[in-house]
């Protein structure tokens, strides 16, 4: 439990260091939301790292984006494949391993232009998917989730 409580810091330490300044900041925006705004809570629940969903915890972080905007490298990447938040299909199931800065994560509810090659900090990965028609009233956002939860401190 310790480790996921400092890599919950770890990680939102990275990505808020572009809510100072986000031409300094290691971690770029994700998208149309420059300071990479952590989703709060909703109706269908909240988004920070270690939120309740029922009988498990949220393994990861949300971050508020638009349905249907573009989603940008946060630093210089390597795409590593799919990744697929859910075992069944439906209209939000798709995202991408991405690798880069000495960690390994994944983003869920994004289209990827596509799943190989590397991109420099502020090129597109691709869009952000329809949120809303999955899950009607929930703040629309990208979920980045670290790969191996196992041993979060593996990357730093």
């Amino acid at each position: 439990m310790r480790l996921y409580i400092l890599f919950s810091f770890l990680l939102l330490a990275v990505i808020c260091s572009s809510c100072v300044d986000a031409s300094r900041g290691k971690f770029g925006r994700l998208c149309s939301n420059p300071s990479n705004r952590i989703r709060g809570c909703d109706r269908k629940g909240c988004g920070h790292y270690g939120a309740s969903r029922g009988n498990r915890k949220h393994l990861g972080l949300d971050i508020v984006c638009a349905d249907g905007d573009t989603v940008y490298a946060p630093f210089d990447v390597k795409l590593n494949g799919r990744s697929r938040p859910y075992s069944k299909n439906n209209a939000i199931n798709d995202g991408i391993n991405l690798s880069g800065q000495g960690l390994c994560f994944k983003m869920f509810y994004v289209k990827p232009d596509r799943y190989t090659g590397t991109l420099k900090k502020g090129q597109r990965i691709g869009r952000m998917l329809r949120m809303q028609s999955v899950y009607p009233g929930i703040t629309s956002h990208v979920h980045v989730q670290m790969c191996d939860l196992s041993n979060p401190t593996k990357y730093f």
